[in-house]
C-alpha cells in the first residue's frame, strides 16, 4: 500500500494491553487515528487492521473507542468485537472511563492544583478566527471541567522558557478541552500551534510545514500532550493501563526542577 506523506508521520504504535475483546495501544504523534478522506497517509486504523487481520477474517471488527488528536500521543482503546464496542461505548456515555493526561506547559503556575470549569464553544460562533476548528471558553458553551496538578517545575534555560509538567484529568470530553482550558488559565501547552498565543503559527505550519522559525516560537513540532493513564470497565472489572512520558516531551525536562 502506498501513501502520500505530507508530513513526517510516525506510523507506529505500541501494544499496552490485549485480550479477546479489546486492544489498548500507545499511539505515536503525529499519527492520525483513522482515514479522513482528504489525505492518503498511514493511520492508526490501518495499522490495527493489519495487526488484527486474523480476527477480522473471523468476523471481528476494529472500533476506535476513544479518539486523540493527531498531535496527541498516548493511550487508545480498540474494541475487537461488537459486544465490547457496545459496552465500552456505554461506559463512555456514562463517563465511567477515567482519563489522565500529561501536559508540558509554558510558564510555572503558582498553584499546585487547579480546576477549570469554563464552558467551551467553537470560537467562530462568537469571535473572529482564521482557524475553523478553534474552540474558546465562553458562557454560551457546553459545560466541562478539567482538574490540574503540577508535577514538576522547570526553570528557563538559554533558548527555552520556564515550563511545568502537569497531570490533567478531564471530567468531560469536549473538543480540545485540555488545550483550551490551559490556554485560558494562562499556561498554553508547549508546541500548541492553535492555542499557543498566535494563530499565525498554525497557518504558517499548514503552508510550510515545520521550519526553524516555528521551532524558535514553539520549541516542539507537536503539542506536548500525552494520554498517560486510562481506566475502563469491561466484563464487570476495571482495567487500568498506563503509558510513560514519550521521549520528545521528556527531553525538554532534562534539568533540575524547582522545589515543588
Amino acid at each position: 500500500m502506498s501513501f502520500d506523506m505530507p508530513i513526517a508521520v510516525q506510523a507506529d504504535f505500541t501494544v499496552l494491553y490485549e485480550d479477546a475483546d479489546v486492544l489498548v495501544v500507545d499511539k505515536a504523534a503525529p499519527l492520525l487515528m483513522h482515514p479522513t478522506g482528504v489525505k492518503n497517509e498511514p493511520t492508526l486504523w490501518h495499522g490495527v487492521c493489519e495487526l488484527l487481520a486474523y480476527e477480522l477474517a473471523c468476523g471481528g471488527q476494529v472500533s476506535l473507542v476513544n479518539r486523540l488528536d493527531r498531535e496527541t500521543s498516548g493511550i487508545t482503546i480498540i474494541a475487537k468485537n461488537a459486544a465490547s464496542a457496545k459496552e465500552l461505548g456505554k461506559a463512555m456515555q456514562r463517563r465511567d472511563m477515567r482519563k489522565e493526561y500529561l501536559a508540558l506547559v509554558r510558564g510555572c503556575p503558582l498553584w499546585d492544583s487547579a480546576c477549570c470549569a469554563e464552558p467551551i464553544l467553537q470560537m467562530e460562533q462568537v469571535a473572529h478566527t482564521r482557524i475553523h476548528v478553534r474552540q474558546c471558553c465562553h458562557p454560551l458553551g457546553k459545560p466541562c471541567r478539567t482538574d490540574f496538578e503540577v508535577l514538576q517545575r522547570v526553570p528557563s534555560r538559554a533558548h527555552l522558557p520556564a515550563m511545568a509538567l502537569l497531570r490533567c484529568r478531564p471530567l468531560t470530553g469536549r473538543m480540545h478541552q485540555i488545550r483550551v482550558h490551559l490556554a485560558h488559565l494562562g499556561f498554553p501547552i508547549i508546541g500548541d500551534k492553535i492555542y499557543g498565543g498566535d494563530e499565525q503559527n498554525y497557518l504558517d505550519f499548514i503552508e510550510t510545514g515545520w521550519t526553524p522559525a516555528l521551532e524558535q516560537r514553539l520549541f516542539l513540532p507537536r503539542h506536548a500532550l500525552h494520554a498517560s493513564a486510562l481506566s475502563f470497565p469491561l466484563r464487570e472489572q476495571m482495567i487500568t493501563v498506563t503509558s510513560p512520558l514519550p521521549e520528545d516531551i521528556a527531553a525538554l525536562l532534562q534539568c533540575t526542577p524547582h522545589p515543588h
